[in-house]
């Protein structure tokens, strides 16, 4: 009776362990690229949702220059135009090719949020993966008087 040989098959689980680890280390890279770019947009969105609260509501700087009396009315154009502004101010678009924002206003509370978008560069690639992946986030802003 003669035996048959083993040799060979450890070889093939070697290789499918060293394809599935080089895998979950590109998931892994990858997923860290996109969570540190969707909290760099965040940060980014959330500044921009101020800024546009800030000198939609007023035209003016109310961090430095005080806030005026009365209520604060925020108008589209013009916080579409301080987040324009900002953008450019912080060296978005620099950072972040390809960056897209939106603006929007709710008439009824006054809150600026503001919608950005960005490609996704992906340190490496494996088969599957999106062509052109992107990353978004939101932030939102309200400026307002409290009195007393």
């Amino acid at each position: 009776m003669r035996r048959r040989s083993e040799q060979g098959q450890v070889t093939v689980l070697i290789v499918g362990f060293a394809v599935f680890l080089a895998i979950a280390v590109a998931v892994v890279v990858d997923a860290t690229a996109a969570y540190l770019q969707r909290q760099g947009l965040s940060t980014l969105a959330d500044g921009a949702a101020l800024h546009g609260a800030d000198l939609g509501a007023t035209g003016v700087d109310i961090y430095h220059g005080g806030v005026p009396e009365g209520r604060l009315e925020v108008t589209a154009a013009q916080a579409a135009a301080a987040v324009r502004d900002y953008l450019r101010d912080v060296g978005a678009h620099q950072r972040y090719p390809g960056l897209r924002h939106s603006v929007s206003v709710d008439p009824r509370t006054d809150r600026v949020t503001v919608r950005l978008t960005a490609p996704l560069e992906l340190p490496l690639t494996f088969p599957g993966s999106p062509d052109r992946p992107s990353v978004g986030a939101t932030g939102s802003a309200v400026s307002g008087v409290d009195g007393p």
